[in-house]
């Protein structure tokens, strides 16, 4: 590779790195062809990116960004692949159930939402992670709930202005 070439590839990993706040790295080797085929097919289907990726070249490329990957350049030894994905928790959940097959994929480090986790033991963590919308979701749910008490017991106050004085002092 011509150091043109590598100063592309630099390039496009930093574009991709700060286009996506959601950055999963893991090793895939020794994965057997049909294995990686595989991987790569559930990715896709879970709109996931995967690409393997040159550990002194997405180094140089997490140096170039405006991003903070902490202890991310430290463990880029051995095979590398890194994961694009717009649901935190999406990669995660996809190497655990890819791994009931197998052993790897394992984590090896996430970058989301500017938390960074280093190792495999933060697998489950990283599962756990709830997405925007789940969150959103959750709120409202809880924002509503109150509303909805003070409605039911308006009605059952049978719409008698001192009805409705006694439920509203109640709750």
């Amino acid at each position: 590779m011509t150091r043109e070439e590598k100063l592309n590839v630099i390039q496009d990993l930093t574009a991709q790195l700060g286009s996506n706040s959601i950055i999963y790295l893991a090793d895939i080797s020794g994965m057997n062809a049909s294995a990686t085929s595989d991987l790569r097919r559930a990715c896709f289907k879970a709109n996931i990116k995967l690409a393997v990726v040159k550990n002194t070249l997405l180094a140089k490329a997490m140096d170039a960004s405006d991003k903070d990957f902490g202890e991310l350049s430290e463990i880029l030894v051995g095979n590398t692949s890194i994961m694009y994905s717009d649901t935190g928790n999406a990669p995660a959940k996809l190497i655990k159930n890819f791994r009931k097959k197998t052993t790897k994929p394992l984590l090896k480090g996430a970058y989301i939402e500017e938390a960074v986790y280093v190792g495999d033991e933060n697998l489950e963590a990283l599962i756990n992670i709830k997405s925007k919308e789940e969150m959103i979701g959750e709120i409202i749910g809880l924002l509503q709930s109150p509303a909805k008490n003070v409605i039911s017991g308006l009605k059952s106050g049978g719409g008698k202005l001192a009805g409705i004085l006694k439920t509203l002092s109640e709750k």
